[in-house]
């Protein structure tokens, strides 16, 4: 089972729940946060990625974090963030193109991470480890939300659903891009003591975003034991739990700068003659997110669309052995056999030549920056089943690099756990 927690949480004062919420500190280089820094002097940035605001200083120096708390702190002197008066949780509410994604926001332990009871599909980096097992012990908080999703028995989402029913929001932002995040506040013992029971029947949760967060949180944890700075709150982390049925899931778009000394013609008798089936996909709606595959038929079958050459073409095969979890995904195929394989790229992490898209990003920008010349190749993905998600974790599985962008892609700042 999955124990929760409450926690009485940092937030924006009322006035000031539009300016501070912000991206998360992963989805921006420095250059950007200082950008966006600029343009909103209260955003959360300052606080999530300071080095920002330090560019002649490494962004590894011992002065970076401190600088994240000397803000944070800062900004709760100054009445920008409060304190709730007693422990509660809190209903995440995102609207994002006319669609509603609702979860619930809590802590969970670093035991049941380490015990597997929070599942994950990813290795971690060391060095972004570091940054932000640093960075949360120096804040003395999680300031990210990390993303996890559960089998809902039926009865959970409907319940956490119900509970913001004619409520009104504790806080609420408007993203430049139109998408809409309110947090509600949930203090009856009544209520809490139910969401307690309700997830204590829920024997694993899965992370979907934000393995980076949780690893270093279950360090921070381990380092404070170590180091005789335990404390209780630093022994959980905060999280916001959906309906695994009840989220987004795109395609991670690849980006390849040269062909590897292929032509257009060559490349495509190379797929011919490697058992792929190519053919040009006329009438593809660039301002779409994903386009529909041609192939057909019951049978399980690897898609991908390219685009070269001003044209979309489909390249798809029957999967070989669906039994394979890894094996059978896209993204593992297209990586062993044509990115490597083909055009040379052995790896998909640091290859200078391979770049991402995620995100739900029109096909148009995908074209944009091939008809420019800045690459040869783009390729779109299918997007992968939240089930298989769940089904790789399961199994200790680890997926491909960029396998997956879940949304609602939620904001920093709109609540805050703190451990000291």
């Amino acid at each position: 089972m999955v124990q929760i927690y409450r926690f009485a949480a940092v937030r924006p004062g009322q006035q000031y729940s539009e300016k501070i919420p912000s991206v998360p500190y992963d989805v921006v280089t420095a250059e950007e946060a200082r950008e966006c820094i600029e343009k909103n002097p209260m955003s959360f940035l300052r606080v999530s990625r300071p080095d920002a605001e330090l560019p002649d200083i490494p962004p590894n120096d011992d002065r970076v974090y401190r600088r994240a708390r000397e803000v944070f702190d800062a900004m709760l002197a100054d009445g920008q963030m409060q304190r709730d008066p007693e422990p509660g949780m809190y209903v995440y509410r995102a609207v994002q193109d006319g669609e509603e994604f609702i979860g619930l926001v809590c802590c969970v332990g670093t035991e049941d991470y380490e015990n597997r009871r929070i599942r994950r599909h990813e290795l971690t980096r060391y060095d972004k480890e570091e940054d932000r097992t640093r960075h949360i012990d120096t804040v003395g908080a999680n300031t990210g939300l990390v993303f996890l999703l559960y089998r809902d028995p039926g009865e959970i989402f409907p319940y956490v659903q119900s509970l913001i029913d004619g409520a009104e929001a504790a806080g609420s932002t408007t993203t430049g891009s139109g998408v809409l995040h309110q947090v509600y506040r949930v203090a009856d013992e009544a209520v809490l003591s139910r969401l307690g029971d309700l997830f204590s029947a829920v024997p694993e949760v899965y992370i979907a975003d934000g393995h980076h967060r949780a690893k270093s949180a279950v360090n921070v944890a381990e380092r404070r034991r170590n180091e005789g700075r335990f404390t209780e709150e630093a022994g959980k982390f905060m999280v916001v739990l959906f309906a695994h049925d009840r989220v987004r899931i795109h395609g991670y778009s690849r980006l390849v700068a040269d062909l590897n000394g292929y032509t257009l013609p060559g490349f495509v008798d190379a797929l011919l003659t490697a058992g792929w089936d190519v053919r040009p996909h006329r009438g593809v709606d660039s301002s779409g997110y994903q386009i529909t595959p041609l192939a057909a038929g019951d049978a399980p079958m690897h898609v991908m669309h390219f685009y070269l050459e001003k044209t979309w073409y489909e390249v798809s095969r029957p999967v070989s052995d669906p039994s394979d979890l890894i094996g059978s995904l896209d993204v593992s195929v297209l990586q062993k056999e044509i990115l490597e394989g083909m055009l040379g790229i052995t790896d998909p992490r640091g290859d200078r030549r391979l770049n991402y898209m995620g995100g739900a990003k029109p096909l148009s920008g995908l074209e944009r920056l091939v008809d420019s010349g800045e690459y040869a190749l783009a390729v779109a993905m299918q997007p992968v089943r939240v089930e298989t998600v769940l089904s790789i974790a399961d199994a200790d599985g680890v997926m491909p690099p960029k396998s997956t962008w879940f949304e609602p892609k939620l904001l920093s700042g709109l609540v805050i756990h703190t451990i000291d």
